[in-house]
């Protein structure tokens, strides 16, 4: 599994969501990894990770995180996952495999119409962006053709960095696995929790704008994971850390700190 490695500190494994690669999280990477040993995987079949037999599925995913972590001695390690990855680092949780726990707008919450409506416009969204491929770093310069591509995805889309949307939504587009994906987490059963009792903090962050996974879902996630603290993001859509990185950056670090953290500060 392709990873990247930054700098010192307390471990912190990154898991993007449907479609990214460990370069979803560089808004954010540099300010973690002054603090962190920073760990950022591409999930099979994302970025320069080939894609296994059952990764087109939710559980198979989770499966070979799960691997990535025991065959590298990873046991405890603190985690932040983003949507798609939120849910497999919950997942992780419930398991007992990983520490102290971020969830930035987990999928796995959807129920009745909701469902329908995750699966019509992602699977839309990934045919769109594969017709258009070759012109995703032109229209991703232009302000108002960057704020239609990403208007589901992001309060402000205008404001964001148009190389990071370009490397990004190439990267959507570029997804093997994507629409089996799409199929598996949309008609899977709901996440369950709770998280496994020998799992750190838990917190799970929400952008009060996300038009993917609704806010509504929030008291759902809660429900399997009662341990938890929810955390409003109040100007943010389904990716904090594009929309609102210093809050995500103060929201991770103040999670996954150590005792010896708290009694250093």
């Amino acid at each position: 599994m392709n990873q990247i490695q930054r700098g010192t500190g307390r471990k912190l494994l990154l898991i993007h969501g449907l479609g990214g690669s460990w370069r979803s999280w560089s808004t954010i990477l540099d300010a973690l990894s002054a603090n962190r040993t920073v760990i950022a995987i591409d999930l099979p079949g994302h970025g320069t990770t080939p894609a296994d037999h059952d990764s087109g599925t939710f559980d198979g995913l989770v499966g070979s995180v799960q691997r990535f972590i025991a065959n590298n001695a990873l046991t405890g390690i603190d985690v932040v996952g983003s949507s798609m990855g939120a849910r497999i680092v919950l997942e992780l949780a419930r398991r007992g495999v990983v520490g102290n726990v971020v969830a930035l707008d987990p999928g796995g919450f959807w129920r009745g119409w909701e469902r329908t409506f995750f699966k019509t416009t992602i699977g839309m969204s990934g045919r769109l962006l594969r017709a258009i491929r070759p012109g995703l770093p032109m229209l991703s310069r232009n302000v108002a053709s960057r704020t239609a591509l990403l208007a589901q995805l992001s309060a402000h889309p205008w404001a964001l960095n148009p190389q990071i949307v370009a490397s990004e939504l190439k990267g959507l587009s570029r997804t093997p696995t994507f629409d089996a994906l799409v199929d598996s987490l949309a008609t899977g059963p709901e996440q369950t929790g709770p998280a496994a009792d020998n799992t750190g903090r838990i917190v799970i962050g929400w952008g009060k704008h996300d038009r993917l996974c609704l806010p509504r879902q929030a008291a759902r996630a809660m429900a399997a994971f009662p341990s938890a603290q929810l955390h409003w993001f109040e100007s943010s859509g389904h990716f904090p850390m594009w929309d609102m990185p210093e809050e995500t950056i103060k929201v991770i670090l103040a999670a996954t700190q150590s005792i010896e953290d708290v009694g250093a500060a």
